[in-house]
């Protein structure tokens, strides 16, 4: 046994034990094996015979990767997968650390969500083939700063990897740009269908200035966020041409969307069974990596019409006689898809929505009062308010003009939901953080309504 297996099998049992203890969550492992061994992911990696690909975003990230490894299964790959979401060091050499047995590696590719954050570091060890970079959007600016800080990082890491083919979002200019002055392969992805065009750029909106002269792009079309169709006036800058696009969309509420999916292979119909057109934006990413890794149109379109609801986004759970469904949130971009996604459906709806600032949500929960709750706010029968920023988001609801008697707040999540459950009949559309949803995960679990939770 190497010294490196000898690591890996202390890491592996003392991860064991620790859960056996009722401590810890999916990371713990890693992170006991990088203190053992610092380099354990590039080196764990090196054993992957067909290499690794990484995802990346602020939105989407976990759903592109669920998306993205349902397509690479289908297609005959054995991966290795950080399948929970725990996308930090710790998380990624923990997917590795599980694969790993006596020298060899259960799998011949690694798919990988990494943390914006961890990016640059985590890409310098696992040397992807393929890199898929969606979207970056105000988040967390306690922990990441403004979007021109990641923006530089990840240009940075794009230049030292000129062989890893770039998957990008052609409509988040920030994320094209990155592409410009590429070599090697690069697959612009986006929405080719003015009908589902925003009448104007957000009040949310990031992404404003060129990053290459600082001019303020016009947009033609927006369709999410910043995220659309746009030129730079100053310096010619302008929206790549998707050769990955979607085109005659119908979105369908919270049952999701159909539309036409056009690639260099083919096009073809995708109806698509997760809400939203952030979801259409995921599947775009999702079938361009599957694209630049060599995988063909077929299993890309069977895959993305079978598409499962990643842990804790757009899940559907029997509890109670009802179904809870949960739609994560954590800043203006992501709420306002959610909203304009429940604003699609006919009649009211009752509503837990769990506002949490612990350090994994960011602090700050100020961006609540950029996400425009008003576009759902004639829509809310019943809303009942949790978590530990529960009175804030009451006064949010209450300034976007729900009826204060609609109102609950109820900021213990277990009470919360018993009363939200309480309150009507048929769907109960919980909004939750990211710790919220967690938490509230694990209420349902201990409840038996879905497995254990992660963490």
């Amino acid at each position: 046994m190497s010294l490196l297996d000898a690591k890996v099998a202390a890491a592996r049992l003392a991860g064991a034990v620790s859960r056996r203890a009722g401590r810890g969550g999916t990371s713990l492992p890693g992170k006991l094996l990088l203190r053992l061994e610092p380099r354990a992911v590039g080196r764990l990696a090196d054993r992957l015979p067909e290499g690794t690909a990484v995802v990346s975003a602020t939105n989407g990230k976990t759903t592109t990767t669920a998306m993205a490894a349902a397509i690479l299964r289908r297609a005959g790959h054995r991966l290795v997968h950080n399948r929970t979401g725990a996308n930090m060091a710790g998380g990624v050499a923990g997917a590795l650390l599980e694969a790993s047995r006596r020298g060899r590696i259960d799998g011949d590719l690694g798919l990988f969500e990494v943390d914006e954050f961890w990016l640059d570091r985590l890409a310098d060890e696992l040397r992807p083939r393929a890199l898929l970079l969606g979207n970056l959007f105000r988040d967390q600016l306690d922990r990441f700063g403004e979007l021109d800080a990641i923006a530089d990082r990840w240009a940075t890491l794009v230049a030292r990897l000129p062989d890893a083919a770039l998957a990008l979002n052609a409509d988040d200019p920030m994320i094209a740009d990155l592409g410009r002055d590429r070599d090697g392969e690069v697959i612009y992805f986006g929405i080719e269908d003015a009908a589902v065009a925003l009448p104007e750029l957000q009040h949310a909106a990031d992404a404003k200035h060129c990053r290459r002269c600082g001019g303020p792009y016009t947009h033609e079309r927006v369709f999410l966020g910043h995220l659309g169709h746009y030129h730079c006036p100053r310096c010619g800058a302008r929206r790549p041409q998707p050769q990955v696009a979607a085109e005659a969309i119908q979105l369908k509420g919270l049952n999701g969307s159909r539309y036409r999916l056009r690639t260099p292979e083919g096009a073809v119909d995708i109806e698509l069974p997760l809400p939203g057109l952030y979801n259409i934006y995921n599947s775009l990413g999702a079938a361009s990596l599957a694209l630049a890794l060599g995988v063909g149109l077929d299993d890309i379109a069977v895959a993305l019409q079978e598409a499962g609801p990643a842990f804790g986004r757009a899940e559907a759970v029997p509890i109670g006689g009802r179904e809870l469904l949960m739609l994560l949130v954590k800043n203006p971009a992501g709420a306002n898809e959610v909203l304009r996604t429940l604003a699609l459906e006919d009649g009211e709806h009752d509503a837990l929505v769990v506002l949490n600032d612990r350090i994994a949500d960011g602090r700050d929960v100020s961006w609540i009062w950029d996400a425009d709750w008003e576009l759902a706010a004639g829509r809310l029968r019943r809303v009942t308010c949790s978590g530990t920023r529960a009175a804030e988001m009451a006064l949010r609801l209450k300034y976007a003009g729900v009826p204060t008697d609609r109102i609950a707040v109820v900021p213990e999540p277990a009470r919360g939901l018993d009363a939200a459950l309480a309150e009507g009949e048929g769907r109960l559309v919980a909004i939750p953080t990211y710790t919220a949803m967690l938490e509230l995960r694990g209420l349902l679990a201990d409840r038996g309504a879905v497995g254990g939770s992660f963490g």
